[in-house]
């Protein structure tokens, strides 16, 4: 594919919408790898396993004073832009409620407040309004909110190469260029410079949807010790994460974040091996924003991620709207762009997000708690491992089916898995211990499941 004849098309939307220099320049950069057909593979033969990961299991009280000492030069920054549409939701997935009537927001609020910490926000063009009324109306005046907006790019239209046009609906013209987006949209916002300002020297970011994913004192403790300028936690893959990126080492020795869009098809065998390649990036991170700055500085403000080519189309509920390719990036790559990086291996505690139904009736069942410091986690006696929901789409893929079927959520706190097959209804009063299968009628009336012990 030549890109000649495309380019002056795909400049001239990027600067209509008033995009930044900075994102303009990286966007071609990727859209010439696009054109050029260039392997965006990471080939067995060019990387290895990463074994020696640093275990957070092992970190001392040394650390966590270290981490306690330094919070003050700390901020938190939750990834928000994300809205909740495959659960059938309308605005950002952070303002649904996940206990009681308590969302994400709610939570990652208190929790900034209880360690007197700045919150900053990513958001989208999407999520941007209605976050900031539903911050204004939880009243949470005793923490710091710094908000900004990643970017938008155009989709390339897969025939032409050129912007794709959709008349119907023209923002669906647009998307994200995914989190690797962060550094640029930090830089261009004057976010970067403001935490620098105020002495915020670390950025603890991770998704808004991960309630896992709070503030470790250790984990601080031991990235401020180590004078890393990236810090990815990474946490064991199972058999259930196979088909997701993972962990490893360039030739070179250096870490690098192979994702499943950069796995060649004859090396899927490999790709999914979790014994040999044993850590997944969790997307928690920890920067060093004076490091990354001077980084930026000597670099343009750039910092040049792998391009990952996502093929979609136009309207992502129209399979038959023409295709597009949607050019992103991770920004858990930067572990290879930046100098200076690691990772460490975390619990899996610490990597819970809600992307299903079955997930949010996990987190909002006794299998959890609420802690002192607002945080959600599992209760003790689940030893870190969550039970494995699994409802069937046809009956509980959206949120209000879920509320309509589920009167009360079942007791989870001794459930290995509940797999939930057919139209069904739960009663209140039912416990779920080891591996229980709830069925029903696949009709349009669902089986009432009456209360009791099911195992």
């Amino acid at each position: 594919m030549n890109m000649t004849n495309n380019w002056p098309s795909v400049l001239a939307k990027l600067q209509e919408a008033g995009t930044p220099e900075i994102v303009i320049n990286l966007f071609k950069r990727h859209y010439e790898n696009l054109c050029s057909g260039q392997d965006a593979f990471l080939r067995e033969s060019t990387i290895q396993p990463a074994t020696d990961v640093v275990d957070a299991e092992t970190l001392s009280d040394v650390n966590r004073e270290l981490g306690r000492e330094y919070l003050q030069s700390v901020a938190v920054l939750k990834l928000n832009g994300g809205l909740g549409t495959g659960m059938g939701l309308e605005g950002p997935k952070s303002l649904l409620p996940v206990r009681g009537d308590d969302t994400f927001l709610a939570f990652i609020l208190r929790q900034s407040s209880k360690l007197s910490v700045p919150l900053v926000l990513m958001n989208s063009f999407s999520t941007e309004t209605q976050t900031a009324e539903a911050i204004k109306a939880l009243g949470q005046d005793d923490v710091q909110v710094i908000s900004f907006l990643q970017h938008q790019v155009p989709k390339i239209d897969a025939q032409t190469m050129a912007p794709a046009e959709w008349p119907a609906d023209p923002q669906l013209q647009w998307c994200p260029p995914g989190h690797g987006d962060i550094y640029a949209a930090l830089v261009t916002s004057g976010t970067l410079k403001k935490l620098l300002a105020q002495g915020k020297r670390y950025l603890f970011v991770s998704n808004a949807d991960n309630l896992g994913a709070t503030m470790d004192l250790a984990i601080l403790g031991h990235f401020i010790g180590s004078g890393k300028s990236f810090l990815m936690e990474v946490a064991d893959r199972t058999a259930a994460d196979r088909k997701g990126g993972h962990l490893a080492r360039s030739k070179s020795g250096g870490l690098v974040l192979r994702e499943k869009a950069q796995c060649h098809p004859d090396e899927e065998q490999e790709f999914q091996d979790v014994s040999r390649y044993r850590y997944f990036n969790t997307n928690n991170l920890w920067l060093d924003l004076v490091a990354i700055s001077e980084f930026l500085d000597a670099n343009d403000g750039v910092l040049s991620l792998p391009t990952i080519t996502n093929r979609k189309t136009v309207d992502p509920k129209d399979s038959s709207s023409p295709a597009v390719f949607q050019l992103e990036t991770a920004m858990g790559a930067a572990i290879e762009a930046l100098p200076n990086t690691d990772a460490i291996r975390v619990p899996r505690s610490r990597f819970a997000p809600v992307k299903t139904t079955g997930d949010l009736l996990a987190v909002r069942s006794d299998a959890y708690e609420v802690r002192s410091d607002a945080s959600v986690g599992l209760v003790a006696e689940r030893n870190g491992v969550p039970p494995n929901v699994k409802l069937d789409d046809r009956y509980f893929k959206k949120i209000a089916d879920l509320e309509q079927r589920v009167e009360a959520v079942p007791s989870l706190r001794h459930c290995d898995s509940l797999t939930i097959t057919g139209n069904v209804n739960l009663s209140p009063g039912i416990i779920c211990t080891g591996d229980v299968t709830l069925t029903g009628p696949d009709s349009n009336t669902p089986t009432q499941i009456p209360p009791g012990n099911y195992q």
